[in-house]
């Protein structure tokens, strides 16, 4: 089997696990802070504000986002879509900054979510068409094998969103993901 698969530029790599834990987080910090409920996500601005942050410029972009995830990250909290098999799997939107299209990739129970999101990790930087990557991975359960894998990346342009500065050296650039999150959560500056 020596079919490659066929990828855009520019892949969203991301732990939806994670992204559900940080998620929760910041809705109950902020909602206790604010003394208000925030609004659901929209899952095309949460898009839009990562591109914005990853350095994506508006044109005629190919934007391939895949999503790992387990049975208890089926589906995305306080997001809207949310499930990735009924909502979002092969369904795409397009903005100003290009198509994005969504893909979710299962783990099953021979492989954990971790080792996947790492198996897909390889897959996207082994990818020649890829020249952009942005991840989002869970750095308290397997950060540390996806800064080594990163920091070995010398053709590709490297986005990672993380929750805090990054412990060591990295030769790659990196975003806090709470920012783009706020904004998707509806959180103005002037309430901070």
């Amino acid at each position: 089997m020596n079919e490659k698969i066929k990828l855009p530029e520019t892949v969203m790599l991301i732990d939806a696990a994670f992204l559900n834990f940080v998620i929760v987080d910041l809705k109950k910090y902020f909602e206790n802070q604010l003394n208000r409920p925030l609004q659901q996500i929209d899952l095309s601005s949460l898009t839009t504000y990562l591109a914005l942050d990853a350095g994506i410029m508006e044109g005629d972009n190919k934007v391939q986002l895949l999503f790992v995830y387990d049975q208890n990250s089926s589906r995305l909290i306080d997001c809207k879509p949310a499930d990735f098999k009924k909502e979002l799997d092969g369904v795409a939107f397009s903005n100003q900054f290009g198509e994005f299209s969504f893909a979710g990739v299962p783990c099953e129970d021979m492989v954990s979510r971790g080792e996947l999101f790492l198996d897909m990790l390889d897959i996207v930087i082994d990818s020649p068409d890829v020249k952009k990557l942005v991840v989002i991975s869970f750095n308290e359960e397997y950060g540390d094998k996806v800064v080594k894998t990163l920091n070995a990346v010398k053709e590709k342009e490297i986005v990672q969103f993380c929750m805090s500065e990054p412990e060591g050296t990295v030769e790659y650039r990196w975003e806090i993901l709470a920012f783009p999150l706020m904004q998707a959560l509806g959180i103005r500056g002037d309430e901070l």
